[in-house]
Parts: structure tokens; C-alpha cells; sequence
């Protein structure tokens, strides 16, 4: 590209949610999850798709790329993948001839697949970063701090399951791991599965399952499961695990111990599975409170950064905010494999290349909204070909008015705007909206919108100057990436009926919590994003609308798609969405359609027929 300008791609693959992401001259410029274009969740193929958006959204060619990262080392991964089946042989045999044909026909030819997802016009340096130190540059790089203590915790890297380090500057260095195959992102994956929801991708219901049981089986967990360290280090008894050598997560000695085989996928969610659910949160909160307070004894830093897929376990971030020793936190937002994209290509600026950094008391992941836009014109052509009814705003000033009026009136809004974002969570460019004021929002928009399980929770948008007037958080603390669960402030909740007492697992949804029921969960928590002005101007200006209106700061935010399905990508994907759910508005830039206005209604058909597409978790 020549020396005023260096060109970074960053790629995760073949393993789990797949991504890409591109950084110029250490600025983030794009990334994306491949599921969202290929529409198949957690799709972990070569990112064909979002290696295309990200180069085209910088107008590259890849000749004119001068590195390409991958976020891990294969050669690394599949010894340690070959010494585990010699150490469970003959037991991990099924395992074993299951996993190698992949390995042998693509996994281990990296570099080949890579120049072939490139087209064959890439002619640099491929650069393979360890897993773990992808998560970490992922977290600190982007951070607002010039130094920070680094905490990554997931399933399993190449051998490292846990990691910590400094970040200083433009430098990171790991000084300790745990190793595979003990794993705290692999006993809670072991609880997923068994708790019969699928792992990789459930993980998420088991913690929302979690506030309605009671921590019961915490005590087999911890004397029986695992030997857990005052500094959060921790062995597990392998004997009760199959994740070494079978296909399965779980032990027959681990069904003993708790009572009997897997929950089947589908069927009722009983009190033992929320008990089992309440039980390795609270383990898993205590692991990570514990780490942290080693952590900052080791380093004496003040502020710490995460990643790795444990790192999205919200409502342990909340409590290490709350009751752990580090004065501030900051989270990837793309804190799973996906996220080691942008983290191998920051690797590669800052470390490798030795390029200066310097923090601005902001991060620098741009609200994380970093995937594809759509013009009104390519919306409007979009509503066109699919002969749909709308009407235009002349200005964003009337859009806000509109919508939030319609929210007001308990509407629920398909909310379309700008870039798609990058990691898991939909922060308001891909998002369904509603009133949190509401009490039958909750289960409206579970079993009607998002065809999911009842009892799982939404978050609040809430504009941050307000987040201290709900929630128990600092005045004007940042919570933008819906990473932390806090709770709901005293002075709004509500006085439950004298028949709660009564009450246990489902039922207790039916009790209105607080002034904003609607995302009060029944432990009186909340998944929290606050919305400011500077990451993302149309939803604080319609925020502010609604705060005018109602006298209400608090809004509902949950993905824009339906169970088992990725966001949405594209004004196509949003119309679907919208037609097959019981929605009543859309929103597409400026553009707003109405159910009840639209001809082309589809049918109970119509809609077996698009849920069928994606496999049911």
C-alpha cells in the first residue's frame, strides 16, 4: 500500500462464530461476524462474506493489504487436540475420527485457505497470534486506559483456558494461564449442556435461568467437581466430565451427582434445571471475583479489561464492578472467538509493528458499530420489491417523534439504523424496541416477537445521565456494550403481593418488579447499555424524545431476529423479520411500515417454513 498507510485484516475461522475485522494505521475500520451474512448462526467457515465488507467498506483490493492475522496457532491447537485422545485411547477413538477429517483437509492448511478466501491476490505475511493473546490485545488496545491488568477467560485456546497479564502502552504480556483441560468456559458449557440447551450458543439462557433458582448445588460443585484456590485458580475432576473424549459434555458420574440424565432440548425446563443454573453462576461469579482480586494484588493496576467468551457473562462483570478491587472496567464487546479477529490485527499494529498508542479517555471500538450500512435508496428499493407500505420522515427530528410516540402506545418497533453492529449484543442499530413500562411487555415479546423461552429477561437502553436514578451504578457510569448487570435502584421497585411467598421458578414472572417491569428481572437485576449522545446520535435523540414524552429515560432493547436466527444484516432480512413475527412497526432509516398496513401478510406457513431454516438451541 506504500508507506503512508498500513492495511491490517484481522480473521477468526473454523472454529466457532467467524469473523473478520480491519484496522488501518491502528484504526478500527470495520469488522463483522460471518453469520450474519450467510444467515447460519455462529457460522464458523472461512469469513468469505465479512472479509468482503470489510474490504470494500475501506475501498481495498487485497493486493493492497499488508498483513493478515489469524487469531490462533492450528499447529499449536491440534497437538494438543492429538495428546488428549493418546491420553483417553481407546475412549476418545469416536471423538478422534470425528474431528480429524477437518483437520487434515483444512485446518492444517491455514495459509492456503486463507490466500483462497483472498482470492489468491494477497502476497504478504500471514501472522498467527495465540489464542489468548488475541482476546487480550482485543481487550486492552481498544480500551480507554494507557495501562490496565488483562483477565481472558473462555473454553479452550490452544492449551490456555484462563489468562492474565498487563497492558501497558502498546505492549501486552500474559505471565500466567490455566491450562486445558481445566476450564471455567468448559464447566459452564458442561452445565448448558446438561441443563439441555446447546452449548456455544446457550450458555447466555443458563445464566438468565439462573435468577429463578436457588444455589443448591453449589456445595457438590465445589467439593466434589472441582478443587477451588483462594487466588480463583482451580483443578477439575475429569472423571465427571466426556469433553476429552467424547462427543458429550457430561459424565454418567456427573448425572449421579445431580440427580439424573441430561434435560432433553425442548422439553420443560423443571426447578432442578434452574437450581443447577443459579448453582454454577453463583460458582462462576465467585471464580471470577476471586481471579480479579489475585489479579490486581499481582499487578497493582487500578483498571481491568476482558475477553473471552466468559467476559460476557454479564452478571459476573457486574459484580466485579461492584464488589471486586478494580476501580473500572472494560469489556470487548465482541468478547468470544469472533472478537480475536480485531484482536489479532491490533496485535499485529501495535506489537509487532511497534506503533504508538494513544488512548483518548474513550475506546476506540466506535460503539462497536462497525458492520454494513444501507443507504435510503437501497432501503427504499429494497420495500419496493417486496411491494410493502411505508411512509417517509422529512427529518430524523419527526422520526423520533413518530416512534416514540408509537412506543408510548405499547408498539413494538423493529429499529433499524446505521451500521450493524459487531459482537453478540444488538445496541440499537439491530434492534427490537419497546416500553419498559410496561407490564406484558416481557412475555409479549418472548412468545410472540423472539419465539423463545418466557423466562428470558431484556435489557434496558437507559441515557446515561439517568443510569444512577435506576440502577444501582455510578452517576453517569458507562455501560454502553450491555456488558454489566446491576441492580434495579430500591426507590423504583415494587411491593410484591403477599402470595409471593408462594411463588417458585416460572411463576414468578407474573409479579410487576418495579416502575420499568418490563426489564426488571425477578432478582431485581438488569442487563444495562446506557446511550449517549456521542456513540449513537439517532437512538439518543429518540431516547431524549421519549424522555419528553413520558417522563421516562428507560427503554426495552433486545435483538433484532427471532430465536435461533443471527441478527439482521440487511434491509431484507429486517422486512422478513418483521412480516413473520407479530411486530407492529418497522423502521428502515427513515422509512416506516406498519403491520396492519401491509397486503403481503404472511401465513402461519410462511412463517414454519423461515423458522425451519435455522436449527432450533
Amino acid at each position: 500500500m506504500g508507506s503512508c498507510m498500513t492495511a491490517i485484516l484481522g480473521i477468526s475461522a473454523f472454529y466457532h462464530d467467524s469473523a473478520a475485522g480491519l484496522v488501518i494505521d491502528g484504526e478500527i475500520i470495520a469488522a463483522a461476524q460471518e453469520e450474519r451474512f450467510t444467515r447460519k448462526k455462529a457460522d464458523h467457515h472461512f469469513p468469505q462474506n465479512a472479509v468482503d465488507y470489510c474490504l470494500q467498506e475501506a475501498g481495498l483490493t487485497p493486493e493492497q493489504i499488508d498483513y493478515v492475522g489469524f487469531y490462533d496457532k492450528p499447529v499449536t491447537k491440534f497437538e494438543r487436540l492429538l495428546e488428549t485422545y493418546l491420553a483417553f485411547t481407546p475412549a476418545g477413538y469416536r471423538s478422534f475420527r470425528k474431528a480429524m477429517p477437518l483437520w487434515l483437509k483444512q485446518k492444517l492448511h491455514l495459509p492456503r485457505e486463507l490466500s483462497n478466501g483472498l482470492r489468491d491476490r494477497y502476497t504478504g505475511r500471514y501472522v498467527f497470534t495465540d489464542h489468548h493473546e488475541s482476546h487480550a490485545a482485543s481487550a486492552f488496545f481498544p480500551s480507554p486506559f494507557e495501562e490496565a491488568a488483562i483477565l481472558t477467560l473462555d473454553g479452550v485456546g490452544e492449551w490456555s483456558t484462563t489468562c492474565f497479564g498487563v497492558g501497558r502502552g502498546n505492549r501486552i504480556e500474559l505471565t500466567d494461564e490455566i491450562r486445558f483441560p481445566h476450564s471455567l468456559g468448559l464447566l459452564y458449557s458442561a452445565f448448558t449442556y446438561y441443563t439441555g440447551f446447546r452449548v456455544n450458543s446457550g450458555e447466555y439462557k443458563v445464566m438468565g435461568l439462573a435468577p429463578y433458582g436457588e444455589p443448591v448445588f453449589k456445595d457438590k460443585i465445589l467439593n466434589h467437581v472441582m478443587d477451588l484456590k483462594e487466588d480463583g485458580s482451580f483443578r477439575m475432576d475429569m472423571s465427571f466430565f466426556n469433553y476429552c473424549q467424547g462427543l458429550t459434555m457430561t459424565s454418567k458420574k456427573f448425572h449421579d451427582l445431580f440427580g439424573g440424565p441430561p434435560r432433553k432440548p425442548e422439553s420443560e425446563v423443571t426447578q432442578r434445571e434452574m437450581d443447577l443454573a443459579a448453582s454454577v453462576q453463583v460458582v462462576t461469579e465467585e471464580i471470577m471475583l476471586r481471579m480479579s482480586r489475585h489479579v490486581h494484588k499481582k499487578t497493582g493496576l487500578k483498571n481491568l479489561v476482558l475477553a473471552g467468551g466468559v467476559a460476557l457473562n454479564c452478571v459476573g462483570n457486574g459484580r466485579l464492578l461492584r464488589e471486586g478491587p478494580f476501580d473500572q472496567l472494560w469489556i470487548q464487546p465482541a468478547a468470544g472467538d469472533a472478537g480475536g479477529a480485531l484482536g489479532t490485527a491490533l496485535f499485529i499494529w501495535n506489537q509487532l509493528l511497534e506503533k504508538p498508542r494513544d488512548p483518548q479517555g474513550r475506546d476506540s471500538q466506535k460503539g462497536s458499530l462497525l458492520g454494513p450500512a444501507f443507504s435510503e435508496e437501497e432501503i427504499v428499493r429494497t420495500l419496493a420489491r417486496h411491494d410493502a407500505a411505508f411512509t417517509s420522515c422529512e427529518s430524523d427530528e419527526e422520526l423520533c417523534e413518530t416512534i416514540a410516540d408509537l412506543i408510548a402506545e405499547e408498539k413494538v418497533i423493529g429499529w433499524f439504523q446505521g451500521r450493524m453492529e459487531f459482537g453478540p449484543r444488538a445496541l440499537g442499530a439491530r434492534s427490537i424496541l419497546g416500553d419498559a413500562r410496561s407490564q406484558n411487555m416481557q412475555s409479549t415479546m418472548n412468545m410472540k416477537i423472539k419465539f423463545r423461552e418466557s423466562f428470558r429477561p431484556f435489557a434496558p437502553l437507559v441515557l446515561q445521565e439517568h443510569v444512577d436514578r435506576y440502577f444501582e451504578m455510578r452517576p453517569g457510569e458507562e455501560s454502553p456494550y450491555m456488558l454489566l448487570v446491576a441492580p434495579v435502584k430500591e426507590a423504583i421497585r415494587s411491593e410484591l403481593g403477599s402470595d409471593y411467598g408462594q411463588s417458585f421458578g416460572i411463576d414468578k414472572l407474573h409479579y410487576s418488579r418495579s416502575e420499568i417491569p418490563a426489564v426488571t428481572h425477578v432478582d431485581y437485576s438488569a442487563r444495562v447499555q446506557t446511550v449517549d449522545e456521542a456513540r449513537n446520535p439517532l437512538l439518543h435523540q429518540l431516547m431524549m424524545c421519549f424522555h419528553e414524552k413520558t417522563g421516562c429515560p428507560v427503554l426495552i432493547n433486545t435483538s433484532f431476529n427471532v430465536r435461533s436466527e443471527p441478527i439482521v444484516c440487511t434491509p431484507d432480512d429486517a422486512y422478513r423479520c418483521f412480516m413473520m413475527t407479530d411486530m407492529d412497526v418497522l423502521v428502515l432509516g427513515r422509512q416506516i411500515l406498519r403491520k396492519d398496513g401491509q397486503e403481503n401478510q404472511m401465513t402461519d406457513e410462511d412463517r414454519r417454513k423461515h423458522l425451519a431454516q435455522f436449527a432450533l438451541d
